[in-house]
């Protein structure tokens, strides 16, 4: 039932309120692929204690000391080699997914969803965007962070940053939080369609699938994080299901974890080793899909696609295709959709 607006006397200060809102956010972006602006992105992204889970007073003198002063340079050079007219990918495909969803959420009367997005470290700010919604009259706003696995480094500091932005407001909104999704028979589905729809179309049969998630420290599943157990059971679903159509009957898929930064020892095993393993064991033919990812980004772009495929072939591979990640297709927002429908159900 839509709720009525509620009638004020003539010499109450204006009230906006009654609609409901959807805040889709993913991690973020620098604002430029310029040394300047990845350091100002580091440094918020490398302060998060959820992120660098070593204490301050011996994480920030290396932080500012060291890597601060060295990393910059090197990551611009990586996001200039993926940045578009549209801007950082990550950023322009998250604007299109919440775009889209705007168009299958607002269009019904009288039960329309706002939708807007927001990045966790960089522009716009989940601080922002909660405020501006907020502005709009959302009393009831539905947090969805696009992590499929979740990870204290990823989803609860999605959460840390929404209670930092609440704590600060007289008037708060109800808030529902998208839970993780890893398992969702849409999310498997989706992934099935459009992975075995991008195979369908290359120019080569793979000999393997190799399936990268994101990489976290061997400590934070030893602490309890449940990012390692999601990432496997998606492998093992998606594989179930991708094998139980026969299309693919030779096809071998594995799962590796890219993006090892530091010293300290890294879920494994670990994306770059197993292409330089698989091509010097002879596999001559690769497709590599990050279905951790629900957008393309500098990891998907630069780290898979552009220097996964040097890798491969520095060491005797030949054929190697990096999949997107669904982005905007159709499979990919038919399952957005259907997960924000079900998660704002009562409120639509």
């Amino acid at each position: 039932m839509t709720r009525q607006p509620q009638m004020l006397p003539a010499d109450h200060p204006p009230v906006n309120s009654g609609k409901i809102g959807l805040l889709i956010v993913n991690l973020g972006t620098p604002d430029a692929p310029d040394a300047k602006s990845v350091k100002r992105y580091l440094a918020e992204f490398l302060s998060d204690r959820r992120v660098v889970e070593i204490p301050p007073i011996a994480w920030q003198p290396i932080l500012r000391g060291i890597i601060l002063n060295t990393r910059p340079k090197k990551s611009a050079h990586a996001y200039a080699q993926v940045w578009g007219e549209d801007g950082s990918p990550l950023a322009a495909i998250t604007a299109r997914q919440a775009r889209e969803l705007q168009q299958r959420l607002g269009q019904e009367e009288g039960r329309g969803v706002q939708v807007d997005y927001a990045m966790r470290y960089g522009n716009p700010s989940i601080d922002s965007r909660l405020r501006a919604l907020m502005a709009a009259g959302c009393d009831r706003i539905l947090l969805a962070p696009l992590y499929p696995q979740y990870s204290g480094a990823t989803t609860a500091t999605v959460v840390d940053r929404t209670a930092d932005t609440l704590r600060n407001l007289r008037w708060q909104p109800a808030l529902r939080t998208l839970p993780p999704y890893h398992d969702d028979p849409a999310y498997i589905e989706a992934l099935a369609q459009d992975l075995g729809a991008q195979m369908g179309a290359l120019d080569f049969t793979p000999e393997l699938l190799l399936l990268s998630f994101h990489g976290m420290p061997q400590r934070t599943l030893e602490l309890g994080d449940p990012y390692h157990c999601h990432c496997r059971k998606t492998a093992r679903l998606l594989t179930e299901r991708l094998q139980a159509e026969g299309a693919r009957p030779d096809l071998r898929i594995e799962t590796s974890f890219q993006s090892r930064f530091g010293p300290a020892k890294w879920l494994e095993p670990a994306t770059d080793a197993v292409l330089e393993a698989e091509a010097k064991q002879g596999t001559k033919r690769i497709a590599i899909a990050a279905p951790g990812f629900s957008a393309d980004c500098l990891e998907t772009l630069e780290e898979l696609a552009i220097r996964g495929r040097e890798q491969f072939t520095a060491a005797g591979g030949e054929q190697f295709a990096a999949l997107s990640c669904l982005n905007t297709s159709p499979a990919g927002m038919e399952m957005l959709e259907a997960l924000m429908r079900r998660e704002l159900s009562g409120w639509i």
